[in-house]
């Protein structure tokens, strides 16, 4: 299974910067904020793996890889179809998640994580 944590996200967003690559660093935005959602709904990231699966479109395209690649992430957006298509699984999630916990996951939740971070 594909994961990020604390340190992974904050490294992607440091260097997929919105001016350069903006669907690779709003999916940094989009993953971080799963991230910390599920922490603050369950008994956290590391230990749900069904955020992180759905999640794991979105970090095929952030993380850390080999210096070619690397360097590459940092100039080389994705595109449109591939940062829709990463979506689509968290999307998903948060609607099977709505229905499955107590409190479910409220719009604003769901636009919350959707957003991302964008500077």
């Amino acid at each position: 299974m594909r994961y990020m944590n604390d340190y992974d996200l904050m490294q992607a967003e440091r260097r997929l910067l919105p001016e350069n690559v903006p669907n690779r660093a709003r999916l940094v935005g989009v993953v971080d904020r799963l991230r910390e959602w599920a922490n603050a709904n369950s008994d956290g990231w590391a230990y749900w793996p069904k955020p992180c699966r759905a999640a794991s479109k979105a970090m095929a395209l952030i993380e850390s890889r080999a210096y070619p690649e690397y360097s590459t992430m940092e100039t080389v957006d994705a595109t449109d179809a591939e940062f829709k298509a990463a979506l689509v699984p968290i999307k998903s999630f948060l609607t099977r998640a709505d229905s499955m916990m107590r409190n479910g996951v409220t719009a604003e939740q769901r636009e919350w994580i959707l957003t991302g971070r964008v500077a």
